[in-house]
């Protein structure tokens, strides 16, 4: 039988051992977004889906976002995980975000499905899975770690295939799910306005790449490869270039 006592154990266990004190919310006052990083997914050794498509994709939208934030807001640090095709791992792309003290962390990606009528775009947020499609979405993102040296010890025991694991993960960003999900949400609206794109909404889910950030984060999935209408849009300049504008202003959006 399920016990409840047992889970709560294990979660109080879990949080104490990680030290909760890193990831408390800033001090109240006037939010200012000084510093954003920006996360392209997968990279180097890591495809990610569509046979690399996703990783080179990926990258391409990122710089285009940080472009774009530099020129409108040259008073805004952009920094990003990586500017390049390498491997960085899951851990140390939060790290980089949090050694930088930043005020956004966005993390973007590609999607795909063996079901290739499925198509449109996807914000997450850290929270509990509301559906075994989110959960199993989390699991194929978080399975990268298994490339990683010592990654049992990285993530300090962590199981990708595990949903204890991923419901333990959503505790992190409570404190900024708030600001999280305003950011997401402006960014399916403007998702929405990109011809041949559809927004599916924003949704939660337990990311390893956010789940140690100490700022509001969101994890993008820009379209489903496997959907030939996304991947047309994902496969020309233009159409990356309509996401990457779209993300653009959610930010500009956010940031007022």
């Amino acid at each position: 039988m399920f016990s409840y006592k047992i889970l709560l154990t294990s979660i109080l266990t879990v949080l104490f051992y990680l030290g909760l004190s890193a990831f408390a919310p800033k001090p109240s006052g006037e939010y200012v977004i000084n510093t954003v990083v920006l996360d392209a997914g997968h990279g180097g050794k890591d495809p990610g889906a569509g046979n690399g498509r996703e990783k080179k994709y990926a990258l391409d939208i990122t710089l285009r976002v940080g472009r774009k934030i530099k020129d409108a807001y040259p008073d805004v640090r952009v920094i990003y995980t990586r500017n390049s095709d390498v491997f960085v791992p899951l851990h140390e792309r939060a790290a980089i975000a949090n050694r930088n003290k930043a005020d956004l962390f966005i993390s973007i990606h590609c999607n795909a499905n063996t079901k290739p009528h499925i198509k449109g775009t996807e914000t997450y947020v850290m929270g509990l899975h509301k559906t075994q499609d989110n959960l199993d979405l989390a699991k194929k993102e978080n399975n990268v770690i298994l490339l990683e040296e010592d990654y049992k010890k990285t993530y300090k025991g962590f199981n990708p295939e595990s949903p204890l694991a991923h419901i333990m993960l959503a505790n992190y960003q409570h404190a900024f799910m708030t600001q999280s999900t305003n950011f997401a949400a402006k960014v399916e609206k403007h998702f929405d306005k990109v011809n041949g794109m559809r927004s599916r909404g924003v949704k939660q889910a337990g990311f390893l790449v956010i789940w140690e950030t100490t700022m509001p984060s969101v994890l993008i999935e820009t379209g489903y490869l496997s959907n030939p209408d996304d991947s047309k849009v994902l496969g020309s300049e233009s159409g990356r270039e309509e996401l990457a504008e779209a993300i653009f202003k959610a930010f500009a959006e956010y940031k007022k």
